[in-house]
């Protein structure tokens, strides 16, 4: 074994890999199910949820309420784009920036989101503002840590030259953007994935539409084959905008993608 920590893995292998624990994880269902372990309540039959699947799509406007979902994180997906990364850069930048900001977002990134629900509820109403603004809140400080991490990686010898040069405070902000941004594109894909967390309970407050709401209705009537089949394509929805990013970040920046190889 000497040798095997951190050895890569080979494509093939990877695909392998993946494929069979999917493959165990929908045969230990099958088990669960059949033994009778567990109510069907609580573990449906893989069958059903495969029919509930089929009439999400039929019945339930499944794609609709997708595309209302990703329209709810993409509207706080650049909101936080527009306010987080110039904040973090000049964080970055600036010391006495961050120092005075960073004891107020430090423990929002630890704090649970879930709590400040009733707050959002309470100042934005029940409608759409609520629910990006709640995305919004829920994304943000993430973002901003990143942006600033980021920036503060630029090597100062990069930046040492910039002034060597004679460039300007404005060119050396510009600069650390750059130098920094492939980075940072790189986490919009678990931003995007931190949306998709909370968009299921800023849904389950006065929607009528959505992916959240769609499950929640299916919960109400007790019809589990119809939640499951929703968690699923919740999952299958996420992973899809998931990979959209991944391709958009290998065009953009390839040596990344060569060297995550």
């Amino acid at each position: 074994m000497d040798g095997a920590i951190r050895r890569p893995v080979a494509r093939q292998t990877r695909l392998i890999l993946g494929a069979g624990i999917w493959l165990f994880v929908v045969a230990a269902w099958f088990a669960v199910t059949k033994s009778g372990v567990l109510p069907p309540l609580a573990v449906p039959d893989p069958a059903g949820v495969v029919r509930a699947f089929a009439m999400l799509f039929t019945e339930y406007n499944l794609l609709g309420n997708v595309f209302q979902s990703w329209w709810r994180i993409a509207q706080a997906f650049l909101m936080c784009v527009v306010v987080a990364i110039p904040l973090g850069v000049l964080m970055g930048a600036f010391p006495w920036l961050y120092h005075l900001i960073n004891p107020v977002a430090a423990p929002m990134r630890s704090m649970p989101i879930t709590a400040f629900l009733p707050a959002f509820i309470a100042l934005l109403g029940l409608d759409e503002a609520m629910k990006v603004g709640f995305l919004f809140f829920g994304m943000f400080f993430y973002l901003l840590a990143v942006v600033v991490e980021e920036v503060n990686k630029v090597d100062d010898a990069l930046l040492e030259t910039a002034y060597t040069l004679g460039a300007k405070t404005k060119d050396v902000l510009w600069l650390l953007f750059r130098a920094s941004f492939p980075a940072v594109f790189g986490s919009f894909r678990i931003l995007y994935d931190v949306g998709w967390t909370y968009v299921i309970l800023a849904e389950m407050v006065n929607s009528r539409k959505g992916v959240g709401y769609m499950v929640e209705a299916a919960r109400k009537v007790l019809d589990f084959e119809r939640v499951y089949a929703g968690i699923i394509a919740i999952g299958i929805a996420a992973f899809l905008f998931r990979w959209l990013l991944t391709l958009a970040e290998a065009r953009l920046f390839p040596w990344r993608s060569k060297e995550a190889d």
